[in-house]
């Protein structure tokens, strides 16, 4: 009986191109999440020294001093701005919504789109404000 010797390769895992590829995508996110959080220019109210702000699994939903609604840069009515988000929630159940209301805006208009997000069963729904200076 004959045995059969088997030989092992020394096997390493080279960790330079895993670190090229992980600057790379850094690079990119660094690039990019500056560009998702774009909108209309609107002076956002005070509110003390903390703030509410949107994350990576959040809707911007911004009110004008008009009271006009947009999503990004894009003016929906109201009716739209609540069939797009519950759309949204459809592929992500977690979702957030933070709404951005210009300082001037009208109140009704941000309690308008607050109570209808409400109503199609939101719980999650935050007003954005900036830091007192």
């Amino acid at each position: 009986m004959s045995r059969s010797r088997r030989r092992f390769s020394d096997a390493a895992i080279s960790l330079t191109p895993m670190i090229d590829v992980m600057t790379v995508l850094l690079a990119v996110f660094m690039v990019t999440t500056p560009m998702m959080t774009n909108g209309i220019d609107l002076d956002l109210p005070n509110a003390g020294t903390t703030v509410l702000t949107g994350t990576d699994h959040a809707m911007q939903i911004s009110v004008d001093t008009s009271g006009n609604y947009y999503i990004g840069t894009t003016q929906y009515p109201l009716d739209e701005v609540v069939t797009r988000a519950v759309a949204m929630r459809g592929e992500n159940p977690n979702l957030t919504i933070v709404i951005n209301g210009d300082r001037r805006a009208d109140y009704g208009a941000v309690m308008a789109v607050m109570g209808k997000l409400k109503t199609v069963g939101f719980e999650r729904i935050g007003l954005r404000t900036k830091l007192d200076n």
